[in-house]
């Protein structure tokens, strides 16, 4: 009977040490015994919302690792991207006032992972394509495609890089990026919107 008892308390013991990791990584990556915000508190309460925190806080720990292996300017990337997540942090954490609180928090996640993963190239790239754009004056454009949940571009014009989103359209592929710069690609042939302004025709460079 001692034995019994005794074997019993070892199995309940090894029990719940096995089930503590499975627990621990249900939770979002911040602790919710320290949650303040309304949005905090849902994503505590909520498995998806849960997971969707450690997957961008492990693609923002990976951007920062990224920073260190940059030839110059490390400390100023650095100091760029964390004050990005904290903007970020704030934008989602408005999602309180939305009408439908869960799918804004969603959307949130979705977007930064996308920027993320297509500003520090933090997966091979599904594919890149190549463009010249515009007649009297021609622009350059290289585009990669990131297979993330959202999927994602990254733009490079000279020395600039922007990235940019799928947005819905009735055909083709329509990527948004900042300032109103967008790219919507039908097969071989592209329009480009310049933050400028501008409008210009594309077509794709054969690799």
């Amino acid at each position: 009977m001692i034995k019994t008892l005794a074997m019993t308390r070892i199995l309940l013991i090894l029990g719940i040490l096995c089930a503590a990791p499975a627990l621990a990584q249900d939770d979002p990556s911040f602790d919710c015994a320290r949650a303040t915000t309304t949005v905090e508190q849902l994503i505590c309460t909520d498995p998806e919302l849960a997971a969707l925190d450690r997957r961008v806080s492990d693609r923002y720990r990976a951007a920062l690792e990224k920073t260190k292996t940059l030839t110059e300017g490390t400390l100023a990337a650095e100091t760029t991207l964390r004050a990005q997540q904290r903007g970020w942090i704030k934008g989602r954490d408005d999602c309180w006032k939305s009408d439908n609180p869960k799918s804004c928090v969603t959307f949130s996640y979705l977007v930064r992972e996308g920027e993320l993963v297509a500003t520090w190239v933090l997966q091979p790239e599904a594919g890149y394509a190549f463009w010249t754009c515009g007649t009297s004056s021609v622009i350059e454009i290289a585009t990669y495609f990131f297979n993330t949940q959202l999927p994602s571009i990254r733009f490079e014009i000279g020395d600039t890089v922007d990235v940019g989103l799928l947005s819905p359209t009735g055909s083709g592929s329509k990527y948004q990026g900042s300032f109103g710069r967008t790219i919507w690609i039908k097969g071989p042939e592209a329009i480009y919107d310049d933050p400028d302004g501008m409008t210009h025709s594309c077509v794709a460079v054969p690799a």
